[in-house]
């Protein structure tokens, strides 16, 4: 397959996962943080992990995240102003987030809790309104170390700018990504879509509700208008009963450490849930995905 589009990158697990590379790829990033972190890799390897390097906090996580989402509204302007633009900071606190952090959702701006001010203190808490985060628990279901650290985070950031150096990043709506010149014009295309659960996912746990339920259906209708197209071999995330595909195979899957690892009732209902829906053209998903 010469073609690769993921237009949700999110923490770019599935592309940088994948066993072999096909010939273009194309990601896409909202809020410019891919790009700002590709950038800061590339330029400045050795700041940006140093800003990387850090322990898993859960006060941080909280702290960190409030900061970085104060920063979404004005990162891509001053990247599509200034081709030479970057903040390894914003880079090194953002990749050690999505290391920290569970499931999607790191950095979205949807959430209740922010900063506040008590007897002019400045501390966590919920607001009635505007942009905040979700309060949660950092990733305790593996060994838990954040940014991998078994040998220098520069050795890791270069051999991350390696695998991304062909990489084309876009910044803005998924569907930018989605059309005939970037995907069946250049041959046999695979899309990969995690957009964010739907308001029909019926999460169990706040701490994955979204505001943005409604770019799945959006989703959906697009990959419904694509299923037959030869070219195209889309797989769409989401969970058991969220996306009616007839004569797409559904694949059920478990994901590894998580809130479904953690105790929690419900957590652990939430992670047999998840689903992936394969596309009519795509080939053997079940075999070849486990």
């Amino acid at each position: 397959m010469p073609d690769y589009v993921e237009p949700f990158f999110g923490s770019g697990a599935v592309l940088l996962g994948r066993p072999h590379r096909p010939k273009i790829e194309t990601i896409n990033d909202l809020d410019g943080f891919v790009a700002n972190a590709w950038r800061a890799i590339r330029s400045d390897p050795d700041t940006a992990a140093k800003w990387a390097d850090n322990p898993v906090n859960e006060c941080d996580l909280h702290a960190r995240h409030i900061w970085l989402v104060g920063k979404r509204e004005t990162l891509s302007a001053r990247l599509e102003a200034d081709p030479e633009y970057f903040d390894p900071k914003i880079a090194g606190w953002w990749l050690w987030g999505i290391a920290c952090w569970i499931g999607g959702g790191f950095c979205s701006g949807s959430g209740p809790w922010g900063v506040v001010e008590e007897d002019g203190i400045k501390v966590l808490g919920k607001r009635d309104a505007g942009q905040g985060v979700k309060r949660q628990l950092p990733n305790l279901g593996d060994a838990g170390r954040g940014v991998n650290r078994q040998r220098p985070l520069g050795e890791w950031f270069g051999a991350l700018a390696d695998r991304l150096e062909r990489v084309r990043v876009c910044c803005g709506g998924w569907e930018r990504i989605c059309g005939p010149s970037v995907t069946t014009k250049l041959g046999v295309t695979g899309v990969f879509f995690d957009p964010p659960y739907s308001d029909e996912a019926g999460r169990d746990m706040d701490i994955y509700s979204t505001d943005s339920g409604t770019v799945a259906h959006d989703v959906r209708r697009w990959c419904i208008e694509h299923q037959d197209d030869p070219k195209l071999r889309i797989a769409l995330c989401g969970y058991e009963g969220e996306h009616d595909l007839p004569g797409w195979d559904c694949v059920a899957w478990k994901a590894h450490g998580g809130y479904g690892s953690q105790g929690d009732v419900r957590g652990r209902a939430n992670a047999t849930r998840e689903r992936i829906w394969f596309s009519p053209h795509c080939l053997d998903p079940k075999r070849r995905l486990f």
